[in-house]
């Protein structure tokens, strides 16, 4: 299956930053990241998924967190230095990010919001991430995606 070069992609290029495409079926309607992690042959802890809130003050930020996980909003909101922070509704995610619920990557969004990794990216040589469409996922190492979206580690979900 021929993919076209996402923004994620082609952003990932600019830097020369090592990474690998991995595509999957998505005409079964299972687009939920713990089907993906099962199409593509890859332990569930490898595979993050990309979650868009907004704080008190208005701000954006961005949380990478293991596809099995819930994001601790308590904890996001320490990270960010909010007092709270609320998901962004489904509706408002393409505005903010150009991306599509379900195919939203943390790498190439229309501005680079303030982004944290989960920390159990920490121990993993290699995570995988939302290609920037449904049906591709990107594989790298954490620090790579750290440095291209100037991410910071945090402890965001109840694991980890």
């Amino acid at each position: 299956m021929a993919v076209s070069k996402t923004n994620a992609m082609r952003l990932l290029d600019s830097k020369k930053a090592e990474y690998a495409m991995l595509s999957y079926e998505v005409s079964d309607g299972k687009v939920d990241g713990v089907s993906v992690a099962e199409k593509i042959g890859k332990p569930k802890e490898m595979v993050f998924k990309t979650l868009v809130t907004q704080g008190a003050s208005k701000n954006i930020y961005v949380f990478v967190i293991p596809v099995e996980a819930e994001l601790d909003m308590k904890k996001a909101a320490k990270a960010a230095g909010e007092k709270k922070v609320e998901m962004v509704p489904v509706k408002d995610i393409q505005k903010l990010t150009g991306y599509i619920r379900g195919g939203c990557s943390p790498i190439g969004m229309k501005k680079l919001y303030k982004t944290f990794i989960d920390s159990s990216a920490e121990h993993l040589d290699w995570m995988i991430v939302s290609g920037g469409k449904i049906g591709v996922q990107i594989e790298l190492p954490p620090e790579i995606l750290i440095d291209v979206i100037d991410a910071e580690i945090a402890d965001l979900s109840g694991q980890g």
